[in-house]
């Protein structure tokens, strides 16, 4: 076993850090006769499967009021970089659920900086109000 990890560890890729419910750009090259060049595709990640080398992950976005779905190994060569442009708060590992949605509602997903930001907000003027119910009690 030992052999096969160490392989796999050479080929596996340092990627960025995202989670099922991000809203990513995937670069990919795209190879057409003899030139290359890059190709976006731009969406909402659904599905996150795999460990070590057979890693995937599942890209959905609607274009021309179409669902479409892309599926890429996440060690790929073919992939140059993933850009993560919104970070996305989920409950679910799988979010198959926005295949039966329609027009904005299937784009997105409740974002997860603006959850953290109105938690700390909301547990600070907590502690606030009780710090200065405490003062007030002592005096």
């Amino acid at each position: 076993m030992q052999l096969i990890e160490k392989i796999e560890g050479e080929q596996i890729k340092k990627h960025v850090p995202f989670r099922v419910g991000d809203s990513v750009k995937v670069h990919t090259r795209v190879r057409e006769g003899e030139k290359e060049r890059t190709q976006v595709f731009a969406g909402i990640i659904i599905a996150h499967q795999g460990r070590g080398l057979n890693e995937s992950f599942t890209v959905r976005r609607i274009s021309y009021g179409e669902g479409v779905e892309r599926k890429f190994p996440l060690n790929s060569p073919r992939i140059e970089k993933i850009e993560v442009e919104r970070e996305g708060q989920v409950r679910r590992a799988k979010l198959f659920y926005l295949r039966g949605r329609k027009g904005k509602e299937a784009l997105f997903v409740k974002e997860r900086v603006s959850a953290t930001v109105a938690k700390k907000a909301k547990s600070t003027a907590t502690k606030k109000a009780k710090a200065e119910k405490d003062a007030a009690a002592k005096k």
